[in-house]
């Protein structure tokens, strides 16, 4: 089974990174059945840290996130094994497969944990970078958003001076003009 397949069967659930019964036992090649029973005779190693029942919501808060699965809809809520519940039920199946798909399983959580740990740093980096050119084009185009107002201001207040000047001019040129040219006193 391929460590990504392995990988998705990861879930959070109450803060801890579990993989469900049933998943364990396809992966183990058991019986759902037989992987809870064998665990069950052994509850002593799986302590509260190590395995939890699923509450109902629980449940259908996962189901809602598209877990598919091969949970026939039994009349109990499955079981999710932490990482050292995982290590653990291995050691209660005891067989050849369980061992091989437990090395695994380890491994998978181990590298999930590798991955939060330390997130791809470039991407990080990059997305803070592009965070910051954003930034800076955001500011830049308010300031030349507030340089334009300010000189559309000053272009207005230009206009409204020239057209007070044009009105005070059209004022005078609208008083009687004394005629040009020679006139003749009219004889009265």
């Amino acid at each position: 089974m391929e460590l990504s397949l392995i990988q998705s069967k990861i879930h959070e659930i109450r803060g801890f990174h579990v993989m469900l019964d049933f998943d364990l036992a396809e992966i183990y090649q058991v019986e759902t059945r037989v992987f809870n029973q064998q665990v069950k005779r052994n509850i002593k190693r799986f302590p509260p840290d190590f395995m939890f029942q699923l509450t109902k919501q629980e449940f259908t808060n996962l189901i809602s996130q598209n877990v598919t699965s091969r949970w026939g809809g039994t009349r109990k809520l499955p079981f999710a094994f932490t990482e050292h519940g995982v290590t653990m039920s291995s050691n209660v199946l005891n067989s050849d497969i369980a061992i091989e798909k437990s090395i695994l399983i380890v491994r998978a959580f181990v590298a999930l944990r590798h991955f939060l740990l330390n997130p791809p740093i470039n991407e990080v980096k990059e997305l803070q970078n592009e965070v910051r050119q954003l930034k800076e084009y955001i500011e830049n185009a308010f300031a030349d958003y507030n340089d334009i107002n300010e000189d559309t201001r000053m272009e207005l207040d230009l206009i409204n001076q020239a057209l007070a000047e044009l009105q005070s001019k059209n004022k005078w040129l609208d008083k009687p003009r004394n005629p040009i040219g020679f006139i003749t006193p009219k004889n009265s």
